[in-house]
């Protein structure tokens, strides 16, 4: 189902652009640093969010004032006017009850939503977010902060993504070098220097902590442990305050999480139990050759220290392989290592690498396509 792209206009008259894509119970978006509508469905950083969030659900998501497809245009920026900006686009798509996704700086302004609509949020689910802007977290919070702005102003739009380059190794540090040159040319495309900086500046500015007790929704709160955008203190800071909130620690060092790290999958995992959803359209599980090769030695029945002899590997590498395939369907121990091997043959017995909850080889897989 293609994305329907429609706009709306903001009390002070800046016009946003808001897509809707997916069939089932709503989950809005708030937005983030630099989407692009568009250009984020054909981003190997984006668009396994986007097709995951939609499958089962209808996904609400919106570039914010300056950015992508909304009008490029600021006016005071506060989180105030950025809460006022969600309520508009809820509004404007005709949701009355959903599932509210606070990604980073999104999760500031959902969970003000969250706190004063608590007959519309059904549950909240934050996931690298912060309650607190870098201004609030010391002094030297506040000096990464100067730096990256002088960075923004310097080389923003440089035909040499050198600069640029500096956000995508921290958003994206385990990134490839593709998915790191999409990032860097997702946040040229999506807005200027200028506005860039002011938004930056903005948010380094954000102290909502005291609204955190106020919310009343089922929270779900997951942080990447390595995170090097927002410190999972920041996180557990949140989990702490939020009543009742369910915090989950990732292994992961990406603000971003890609879509071929253990991760992902162990996110989605606990974004669908929170949410009691299933997907719609069963996916295809990506291997890599290794993990390929280490699954045929299972299924034929060798054992960890067999399979190790055998592929001239060490057994603890054997485990680390075997731990990224059970991430990666979503089951572990003896159980897990029994499915596998059962979804392994059957595959092969199919003749197929790469068919609907299928398994497949991921030197030559990509990201669900665009819409």
């Amino acid at each position: 189902m293609a994305q329907q792209v429609r706009f709306c206009t903001a009390g002070d008259g800046v016009g946003l652009a808001y897509a809707v894509h997916g069939s089932g119970p709503p989950v809005v978006r708030a937005a983030t640093w630099l989407t692009h509508l568009d250009f984020d469905w054909e981003s190997p950083v984006w668009r396994h969010w986007l097709a995951e969030l939609s499958d089962g659900h209808t996904l609400v998501r919106y570039d914010e004032r300056g950015c992508g497809l909304s009008d490029h245009e600021l006016g005071e920026l506060s989180v105030e006017t950025w809460v006022s900006d969600l309520e508009t686009v809820v509004d404007a798509a005709g949701v009355d009850r959903f599932a509210l996704l606070g990604v980073s700086q999104g999760a500031a302004i959902a969970l003000v939503y969250a706190a004063r609509h608590p007959e519309r949020v059904s549950r909240l689910v934050v996931y690298g977010g912060y309650a607190r802007g870098r201004n609030w977290r010391g002094g030297e919070a506040r000096a990464h902060a100067e730096a990256m702005e002088s960075a923004i102003r310097a080389g923003w739009t440089d035909a040499n993504p050198a600069f640029r380059r500096m956000f995508s190794m921290l958003f994206l540090p385990e990134g490839t070098p593709e998915q790191m040159a999409w990032y860097d040319e997702q946040q040229r495309r999506s807005t200027s220097s200028e506005i860039a900086v002011r938004l930056y500046e903005a948010r380094n500015e954000i102290d909502v902590l005291d609204v955190a007790s106020r919310v009343t929704a089922p929270t779900l709160i997951a942080h990447a442990r390595g995170d090097r955008v927002v410190p999972v203190e920041e996180g557990r800071l949140l989990a702490a305050r939020i009543p009742g909130a369910r915090f989950v620690l990732l292994e992961s060092a990406n603000h971003i999480l890609l879509a071929d790290e253990p991760a992902w999958h162990a996110f989605v995992g606990e974004l669908r139990a929170f949410l009691g959803s299933e997907p719609v359209t069963p996916e295809p599980v990506e291997l890599s050759p290794r993990e390929l090769e280490v699954m045929e030695l299972v299924a034929a029945g060798l054992t960890n220290d067999a399979i190790a002899e055998r592929l001239t590997l060490s057994v603890r590498t054997v485990e680390r392989h075997l731990s990224n395939v059970y991430a990666k369907l979503r089951g572990s121990g003896k159980a897990g290592r029994a499915a596998a091997a059962v979804r392994f043959a059957e595959t092969l017995r199919a003749g197929r690498h790469a068919t609907p909850g299928g398994m497949r080889d991921g030197t030559d897989a990509g990201a669900p396509g665009g819409p």
